[in-house]
């Protein structure tokens, strides 16, 4: 089974994108399927988020809605350092696990 992932940014091309890549990459080495979006955070809405399983937020965002799926904090992932990127990893693994989408 495919982990859909999605994560939003300001232009939907820098940070996003560089989450994007971390999560698809540290996923799969951990052995599961990681699908990831980058999109622009004006874009997100409530609709969109549902047809995914899990949101990487990069920073705290007032949304008119509140999300149903788990939100994984993932700004840490943009420092590119290893102790801070990863429990944003293993708070995704967790995830994965307790919500059965592996």
């Amino acid at each position: 089974m495919t982990v859909k992932i999605l994560a939003a940014c300001g232009a939907g091309v820098n940070s996003s994108h560089q989450i994007k890549d971390a999560l698809e990459s540290e996923m799969k080495k951990r052995g599961y399927d990681v699908k990831c979006d980058a999109i622009m955070i004006k874009d997100l809405n409530e609709d969109m988020m549902s047809h995914y399983d899990i949101y990487a937020q990069i920073a705290k965002t007032d949304m008119s809605f509140t999300p149903k799926i788990p939100v994984v904090d993932a700004g840490a992932i943009l420092y590119r350092m290893p102790a801070m990127s990863k429990p944003v990893f293993d708070k995704v693994e967790s995830i994965i696990k307790s919500e059965g989408l592996s």
